[in-house]
This record gives structure tokens, C-alpha cells and sequence, in this order.
């Protein structure tokens, strides 16, 4: 059922591949010069005298071999660049043009092309699924739905109340299930059904699942495959030539696939793992294609471009139906403005994208690892340069001085069930190493008090009725854990 796309976008795809791999896109000077300082201002949560990373040597200490970023400013790809290694045994550099898997990313553009339906009124985004399903009915459980039907609209935004948040792929020597296995949870599929969980329409709970039953409802409207369809009706329209769901990709597409990588940094068996949900998770592209459809979708919302939807579907789209899930986005006020965006994270890939509501401004940053903690980093900084005013939301912090002997006092080591925390002092400072990774320093606000600038999270060694120092209090998103030393 995995067709590959239409004879049109193959073409388009090997014009696009004619460009050579090694090739480095030059700006002008001061573009070059943002870029640099892009490069060297990354930071963490934190603001603190020391707070800007460069990129390289946080591409070290995260143990990523390759990033692809992409920056808007005014409604306009400003610069794009590959930093590292797409394949490190084959040694081809990250470019403009290798392509990613996109992972949950894929979702946004699964909204696109649903939108694209109801612009053709073919869809109603508030009737009942079944009655677009055709293929397969989705199985309605009245004791949890309390007949309240699901309609289109739910499913894009995750308030349907429905099972499966995401999906772990498969090998390639894997048997690929179909999606009607998918649904039912049926071998091969190695997830479970996609069924109710609660009323529709309560609140929002994250589901892939759903956004799998979009993908049928698409197919049975369009009597397209999947692939075709979100070629034709919204990769190609919005200029995306090189970007494809076709699963596994098509031959051609290999030479620009980023390998994906633990984040160890090891090989995933295969190179990559396979997603048949698609819709889901599916999408292959890079940032700069992807800054195509940010761009479009920022002039179609304010009126200026309707290559693909209108400019009432596009505000719909970012209109949040619970809290700030939208159609196949999340919105965010940071600052006085705001923002659409969704992050992605199939197996040995992370990605995230913002794009402004207003002023034309955004970022994507994509990377071949399971370790995506370098992500916010680089948009921290992109933020910086780009004076995106309120968008970082840095804590500031004043640095306490610590006497060296004090310091001595709290070396050692410290468990949590699986976590290990070893406390080291080099010189007059102490990092902290989190189950043997690279340590990472301590910053002190009181004699007892300090942070990591790589975790938001408050942290405190605490002492015992003798007056030693017997753990680490950790205060992290609403829940506080205490981390006993090894005495």
C-alpha cells in the first residue's frame, strides 16, 4: 500500500537532488555575521555570567553529530545551514538539502491537508468521523463517549479522548502493518487500538492514534493514497519538493537521508526506523522546506497568500480549540506575542519549529539524535540575535561565592532508584554528572542553593541533625525528589 508519489513530484525531487552534498550556502556579510553570533550565543534556562554556549562545542558535549537550522525573519528564509554529520561511517556533512524525519512535525502538515479538504468542501471539520469513513468505522464505546460523537476538528487538536499518544516504528526487516492493524491494534502493529478513553471534547490528551484516523479520513475523501495526496495537494503547492511521507522512502531519497542515532551516539540498526502511520510521524524534510510552509501559513494568516488555504482556514488552524491545542498545532503567547509550533521525536530524531503570528519571524532546528536537549538551546539564541522580546523567559540569577573548603564538603556520590549523581570538584568549581555523562558545573545562589544551566530546576544540598551533608533536594516541575548521599 506504500506506493511511491506520482511520477510529477519524482521529477521534481531528482531536479532538487542535482545539488551537490558538500555545498555550503554563502550570505552576505551581515548575515554571515547573525549567523556567527547565532553560533555563539546558545544558552540554557538561566541567564547567568557566563550564559552564552557556542554551537560546536555543545554539538560535543550533547553528543550530536548532525543539526540542520533554519531562520524567518520578515516572511523571508533569512539563512539555512547543516553543522556535522548526516552519516558519520559514510562521512556526508549535514546540508541544506539532507532530509529528517520530521516525526510529530508531521502532524502540522497533516492539518494542512485536511484543511485543504474543507477548502475544496469536501470536509466539515464538526461532523461525526464516520460518516467520512468508509474503509474502516471507528468503534464508539458509549460508556465512555456518552454518545457524543468525535468529529475532524478533535482529532487534529487532541481533544477527542482517544488512546495511543505515539508510535515506536519498525525495523526494516520488520513486517509493516496496515492501517487498519494500526487502529485495531492487531499484528503487526506494536501498538495498541485506538479507542475512547474518555468523552470527547473534555480536555486535551495527546494521541497519535487520532491523528491516524485523520490520516483514513483523508484517503476514503480523496480516494488517494496518503503520500499522493499530501504531495500533490499540499508539499508541492507549498514548494516543499524534496519532502515526502512515502513509507519506507523511495530509492531516490537515500543519498539525503540523516541517518538516526542513539544519543550515545550509535547507529539505530538499519539507519532509521519506519513509521506506516504517517500522518503521525512520517514526513522527511529539513528546515529549510519546512520554513516554506511556515512562511506561507504566516502570509495566508494575515491575509497576504492563499496558495493553499484561505486566510479563515489558516486563522481556524491556529485557533485553539482546548488550553493551546490547535489544528495540528500549539500555540503560545511568549512575551506580548505569539507563537504557533510543534516539536517532533521519532527513534534517533528530535525537531522542533516556531513560527510568529505576526511580523514573519521563526525557526526550525532539526537533529539526528534521541537527544534533543541542544534544541532549546539553539532557539534561545536565535531569539537573542533576533530580538524576540519576552520569547526566551531566562531566569536571572546572581552567583553566590562559595569558599572552597565549603565545596569540598559536598563531593561525592548520590542515588535515586536508577540515577546516579556524582558530585566532583575540579579546581575552585564543582559539576555535577548525572549516571557517568559529562559533567556539567554547578552554578551557587546561596551556600547550599545552586542550579544547572542545563535543567530548569531548582536544586539544594541539604544536612542531617549532625550537620553533614546527606542529599540533594531536587524541585522540578511541581515535584520535589531528595537524592540520598553515599556516606
Amino acid at each position: 500500500m506504500f506506493r511511491f508519489r506520482c511520477i510529477f513530484f519524482l521529477i521534481c525531487f531528482l531536479v532538487q537532488s542535482i545539488v551537490i552534498l558538500s555545498q555550503q550556502v554563502r550570505y552576505s556579510k551581515e548575515i554571515e555575521d547573525k549567523i556567527t553570533l547565532v553560533e555563539n550565543s546558545l544558552s540554557g534556562w538561566v541567564v547567568s555570567p557566563d550564559s552564552n554556549w557556542n554551537l560546536q562545542r555543545r554539538m560535543t558535549y550533547h553528543n550530536i553529530h548532525g543539526i540542520s537550522i533554519a531562520v524567518i525573519h520578515d516572511y523571508k528564509l533569512e539563512w539555512a545551514r547543516g553543522y556535522g554529520w548526516a552519516d558519520t561511517s559514510d562521512k556526508r556533512p549535514v546540508t541544506n538539502q539532507t532530509l529528517f524525519q520530521a516525526a510529530s512535525i508531521s502532524k502540522s502538515l497533516n492539518a494542512v491537508g485536511a484543511l485543504k479538504l474543507v477548502k475544496n468542501k469536501k470536509l466539515d471539520l464538526v461532523k461525526d468521523i464516520n460518516s467520512y469513513l468508509t474503509s474502516w468505522k471507528f468503534p464508539y464505546d458509549t460508556s465512555k463517549t456518552h454518545s457524543i460523537r468525535i468529529t475532524v476538528s478533535q482529532l487534529l487538536s487532541h481533544t477527542a479522548g482517544l488512546t495511543v499518544h505515539g508510535f515506536p516504528g519498525y525495523k526494516w526487516t520488520d513486517r509493516l502493518p496496515s492501517d487498519d492493524e494500526i487502529l485495531d491494534g492487531k499484528p503487526p502493529a506494536n501498538t495498541a487500538p485506538v479507542r475512547s478513553e474518555f468523552e470527547p471534547g473534555m480536555r486535551v490528551k495527546y494521541s497519535g492514534g487520532g491523528t491516524t484516523i485523520s490520516k483514513k479520513i483523508i484517503m476514503d475523501i480523496s480516494g488517494q493514497s496518503y503520500d499522493e495526496f499530501m504531495a500533490k495537494e499540499v508539499l508541492q503547492p507549498l514548494g516543499m519538493l524534496q519532502s515526502f511521507y512515502t513509507q519506507p522512502p523511495p530509492p531516490g531519497a537515500f543519498p539525503y537521508l540523516a541517518t538516526a542515532y542513539y544519543g550515545n551516539g550509535t547507529p539505530i540498526t538499519g539507519k532509521f526506523h519506519i513509521y506506516p502511520e504517517q500522518a503521525a510521524d512520517g514526513l522527511w524534510t529539513n528546515p529549510t522546506e519546512l520554513a516554506k510552509y511556515i512562511i506561507e501559513m504566516q502570509l495566508t494568516f494575515e491575509g497576504l497568500s492563499n496558495r493553499v488555504l484561505s486566510k479563515e482556514l489558516a486563522q481556524t488552524m491556529f485557533t485553539p480549540t482546548i488550553d493551546n491545542a490547535a489544528l495540528g498545532v500549539f500555540t503560545e503567547t511568549r512575551g506580548s506575542r505569539k507563537y504557533f509550533g510543534h516539536g517532533g521525536s521519532n527513534a534517533g530524531f528530535r525537531c522542533q519549529y516556531y513560527g510568529s503570528l505576526d511580523k514573519g519571524d521563526g525557526v526550525v532546528v532539526m537533529v539526528n539524535s534521541d537527544n534533543g536537549a541542544i534544541i532549546p538551546e539553539i532557539i534561545n539564541g536565535v531569539a537573542s540575535v533576533y530580538s524576540w522580546t519576552g520569547f526566551n523567559n531566562q531566569a536571572i540569577k546572581q552567583i553566590f561565592p562559595v569558599n572552597v573548603d565549603t565545596l569540598a564538603t559536598y563531593t561525592g556520590t548520590y542515588n535515586f532508584e536508577s540515577t546516579t549523581l556524582q558530585v566532583i570538584q575540579k579546581d575552585q568549581l564543582l559539576f555535577l554528572s548525572q549516571n557517568e555523562s559529562t559533567p556539567v558545573r554547578m552554578y551557587f545562589t546561596s551556600p547550599t542553593d545552586f542550579f544547572i544551566k542545563e535543567v530548569n530546576g531548582e536544586l539544594k544540598f541539604q544536612k542531617n541533625q549532625q550537620g553533614v551533608v546527606d542529599a540533594i533536594l531536587i524541585k522540578q516541575s511541581g515535584r520535589a525528589v531528595s537524592v540520598k548521599r553515599k556516606l
